[in-house]
C-alpha cells in the first residue's frame, strides 16, 4: 500500500474493503446497470479495481466511462464514490497477485495473475460522500 494517502482516499479503501461486497453502476445507452464487487487497493495514490475483458462490465466501461459506487457500512453509514474509470491496466504485479487471488476465492478461474482477460482499471475524476439518513459528507480526496 502506499505510503502517505490522503485521508480520504484511505477511508474510502476502508469502506470499500470492510463488507464482503459493493456495488458499481454504469450507464450505456440511458440504461443503468449495477452488480457486486468486492475487489479495491490503492496504487500510485488511486483506488483500483479487477474485472475481466469478457464481463459486461469491462465492455460498458468502454462505451461509457462514468460510473458510481455504493458500500454500507452497517454502523458507519454508506459510501457513494462517483468517478471515470482509468481504462489503462497499469497495476502492478503484486496488485495483479492480489486481484487475480481475490476472485479465484470468488470462485472465478483465470491463467494466472497475468491473465490476459484480467483487467484492472483506476478511479479517476473520483468524488465521494459518507452518508447517513440525514446528510451527506463530502470526502475530500
Amino acid at each position: 500500500m502506499d505510503e502517505k494517502l490522503p485521508q480520504g482516499i484511505e477511508k474510502v479503501l476502508q469502506y470499500l474493503t470492510a463488507v464482503p461486497a459493493w456495488y458499481l453502476a454504469t450507464s450505456v445507452d440511458g440504461q443503468p446497470h449495477v452488480r457486486p464487487f468486492s475487489f479495491a487497493q490503492i496504487q500510485d495514490g488511486k483506488i483500483w479495481f479487477v474485472t475481466a475483458t469478457t464481463k459486461d462490465v469491462w465492455q460498458e466501461l468502454l462505451q461509457n466511462q462514468l460510473f458510481e459506487a455504493t458500500s454500507w457500512w452497517p454502523g458507519h453509514g454508506w459510501l457513494i464514490l462517483r468517478g471515470k474509470a482509468g481504462l489503462v491496466d497499469a497495476a502492478s504485479p503484486e496488485m495483479r497477485e492480489a486481484g487475480w487471488q481475490h476472485l479465484e476465492g470468488l470462485g472465478e478461474h483465470y491463467d494466472g495473475p497475468n491473465d490476459d482477460t484480467l483487467v484492472f482499471f483506476s478511479v479517476e475524476q473520483p468524488q465521494a460522500w459518507i452518508c447517513d439518513h440525514d446528510e451527506w459528507v463530502s470526502v475530500e480526496l
